[in-house]
């Protein structure tokens, strides 16, 4: 550990060109990257995520919009049912002597159908709601990511020379070896 840290106090002797220099001290420099990342970021890809997420919210409407119809078909579906049930209820005032016990049954049968019908459509558009939005939530995520690191990529390539970035890759291969030490 001792030989990473000497490596970074070590980026901090080479000898600066006017007022350019490293800042060794970590705990400084790191927000202010952070916060340049952040703003870059933020301020390129504003436009793209407003855009990704209008075109989620689209697709996410479209895909509440077919629910609802499916909604209200199931309510027609509903209402032919309230209708078939009621001349139900009418034939079995005709036919109580003979067989109100089955009509019972079918009226029963009948009104479960359709709760049921109607239950498995409004679980459908919420399994479908709720997958729309973890899908639109992991691809913002994703393209966020893949902004930032491009982001930090070209800032790191952009503020390297060809020593700074040798010394940088030796620096981790260092790191990588003494946490491989401590594992094993």
């Amino acid at each position: 550990m001792k030989n990473v840290t000497d490596s970074f106090v070590s980026l901090g002797r080479w000898p600066s060109a006017g007022s350019f220099g490293f800042n060794t001290d970590i705990l400084a420099t790191n927000p202010i990257n952070l916060s340049v990342v952040l703003g870059v970021l933020i301020y390129f890809g504003k436009g793209v995520l407003n855009d990704l997420l209008d075109n989620r919210k689209q697709r996410i409407l479209s895909t509440i919009r077919n629910s609802e119809e499916l909604r209200r078909g199931a309510i027609e579906q509903l209402e032919r049912a309230r209708a078939r049930l009621r001349k139900v209820e009418m034939e079995a005032d005709e036919y109580r002597m003979n067989g109100y016990s089955e009509i019972e049954r079918e009226k029963a049968n009948l009104i479960n159908a359709t709760s049921d019908s109607l239950e498995q459509l409004e679980n459908y558009k919420n399994e479908t709601l709720h997958f729309e939005q973890q899908r639109a939530i992991n691809q913002v995520r994703q393209q966020v990511f893949q902004q930032a690191l491009q982001g930090a990529l070209g800032t790191l390539n952009s503020c390297l020379n060809s020593e700074l970035h040798f010394r940088t890759i030796n620096a981790n291969i260092g790191i990588l070896g003494a946490m491989e030490e401590i594992i094993d």
